[in-house]
């Protein structure tokens, strides 16, 4: 288990490749003030990955066109235990109770344990 606050993870090394909102906004075929509604409503989260950036969304966030399965409500509950955006991204890509990162099971429509996983988190 990682001893590192998720708030303090460095989101560079955590996420290989983030997207700007206008990025985001083209692979989703929306606008980018949809993108800034969708990140407001937490159906996608965004974060300043190094200083001088703009907020950011981590690519694999966006698959097939469209945002990942299960991502909304995952983000939803992740922000009802008072995660932020930045720690949810920290904890989406952190390898540190599943097999494998939170992010790759929900890519692989195995989102089931991830949710049950963050069900039971205390913050």
């Amino acid at each position: 288990m990682n001893d590192v606050p998720l708030a303090d993870r460095d989101l560079a090394a955590l996420v290989s490749e983030w997207l700007d909102w206008k990025q985001v906004s083209v692979l989703l075929g929306v606008t980018p003030g949809k993108v800034r509604t969708m990140i407001k409503d937490h159906e996608l989260a965004a974060a300043v990955s190094e200083p001088g950036t703009g907020p950011r969304v981590p690519a694999e966030f966006i698959q097939d066109g469209l945002v990942v399965k299960g991502l909304p409500g995952l983000l939803t509950l992740l922000h009802d235990h008072r995660f932020d955006d930045r720690e949810c991204i920290a904890w989406l890509f952190t390898d540190d109770d599943l097999p494998g990162r939170p992010i790759d099971a929900l890519r692989e429509n195995r989102g089931s344990e991830v949710k049950r996983r963050a069900q039971v988190l205390e913050y």
